[in-house]
């Protein structure tokens, strides 16, 4: 019998003769040089990543979970167990070790992720929502700046909000009008933004403004990315938006008016802002997807703890089929939405470009919350819709996930333009 490496020399022999057939460069040296393993497919995860989901879910039960519904009711940025998860390193696992950080993962953000989800997502976004205003400094920012503003993240409690988002332009990014006007060596920005993850508390701010006047400038040139202390004078955080879920998140509009920053501030250069902001959302998507699972898995639990004690007609829910459907049903998507959204984190996490994966888990995913919530509500009935029962709430937060980092009708152009660009690349 031939041996794995053989059949792989064999299976490039043959396809590199074959018209029309393009094996990638990457593919091409594994399969020459035989450097593949028959159980290389691995659905595990690490000793270590298993003892930090653990202390994840930990965390999220005993002490997310009990205040959940207290932090729902009022609104308050939860700011005690905010500090108590950075004081356990659960906070901030992206910083590179140069920084004081653990640097971690994509996987191991959307491990931690899911499990605060399963406690409140509200919570979980206060938690993590500075990872989406980190991630162009990641990408882009300089060691001074990197040292400055990720550092600060690790010697203390503090936030950064991403600050892109505008009153006229929210998947349009190319409608931002905040404008950074030179003059000398510093810029004057003037301007508005809104939905700001993290406004009112942030210490720091990454914001994209528009610093060329051309209307008809392509994005790609047009849009520069600053980063600056909450505190410069004329940043002016709004009133706390009242919404309809995810109420822990402190969620505001932020004025600009007049801000004076030195070009010691700009990322990776004049022009570089779109690129900055777009990339950011393939570290940040697999995330915010893995935190659909965990609010879609504590429906599908709630559900069947539910199902197994309610009974009607002599026996519990459960035994009906139409009960027993819904539940299955919610379990499908929960297991297809965390296998997805822990590959897209594995993609960018082994060095690929996983913009395609992201959008799929992000957008699935994010359905998927909203229909195993809706469906949890329907198997509690009259009491589903009452808030002393938890999936009145699940309800409520789930539907954010299809509306920010991208909607889902976003994340389909997304793919159906990345899907285009495959194909053509495959030559097919």
């Amino acid at each position: 019998m031939a041996s794995s490496k053989q059949l792989l020399r064999v299976a490039h022999r043959y396809l590199s003769t074959r018209g029309g057939v393009n094996l990638s460069a990457a593919a091409q040296e594994a399969a020459a040089a035989g450097a593949s393993d028959e159980k290389a497919l691995n659905f595990d995860v690490s000793d270590t990543q298993r003892e930090l989901q653990l202390l994840a879910r930990k965390f999220a039960r005993e002490e997310i979970l009990p205040n959940a519904a207290e932090h729902d009711k009022t609104g308050a940025f939860p700011w005690e167990l905010f500090k108590k998860a950075w004081s356990i390193g659960l906070l901030n696992l992206f910083v590179p070790e140069k920084y004081g950080g653990p640097e971690l993962g994509c996987v191991e953000s959307c491990l931690v992720g899911e499990e605060f989800a399963y406690g409140c997502t509200g919570i979980l976004t206060a938690l993590q929502g500075t990872g989406l205003a980190a991630a162009p400094i990641m990408l882009g920012a300089s060691d001074e700046q990197k040292k400055k503003y990720l550092g600060r993240l690790i010697e203390e409690p503090v936030v950064g909000a991403y600050c892109v988002t505008e009153p006229g332009a929210g998947s349009d990014v190319n409608g931002v009008k905040t404008r950074a006007e030179k003059k000398g060596d510093e810029y004057v920005i003037n301007g508005q933004k809104m939905w700001i993850t993290g406004g009112g508390v942030a210490s720091w701010y990454f914001v994209l403004a528009r610093t060329d006047a051309d209307p008809k400038a392509p994005p790609g040139k047009a849009f520069t990315g600053f980063i600056m202390d909450a505190n410069t004078p004329g940043i002016t955080p709004g009133r706390k938006e009242q919404m309809l879920g995810q109420r822990a998140s402190d969620t505001r509009g932020i004025t600009f008016e007049d801000v004076r920053v030195k070009k010691e501030n700009i990322i990776m250069g004049e022009g570089a802002g779109f690129r900055l902001a777009m990339g950011a959302f393939d570290k940040t998507r697999p995330p915010v997807a893995a935190g659909a699972v965990g609010l879609a898995q504590r429906a599908v639990d709630e559900a069947t703890r539910y199902a197994l004690e309610r009974k009607t007609f002599g026996t519990a829910i459960i035994n009906h089929q139409a009960i027993a459907h819904l539940l299955a049903e919610m379990a499908i998507g929960v297991e297809l939405s965390r296998l997805m959204t822990l590959k897209s984190a594995w993609e960018i996490d082994n060095g690929r470009k996983n913009t395609y994966l992201a959008s799929i888990a992000k957008a699935y995913a994010g359905e998927t919350a909203v229909k195993s919530a809706s469906d949890a509500i329907q198997i509690f009935g009259g009491n589903g819709y009452n808030n002393d029962y938890p999936v009145e709430k699940l309800y409520r937060d789930a539907k954010i996930f299809q509306i920010y980092e991208g909607t889902s009708q976003v994340q389909k152009l997304i793919i159906s333009r990345e899907l285009v660009g495959r194909f053509k690349q495959a030559g097919l």
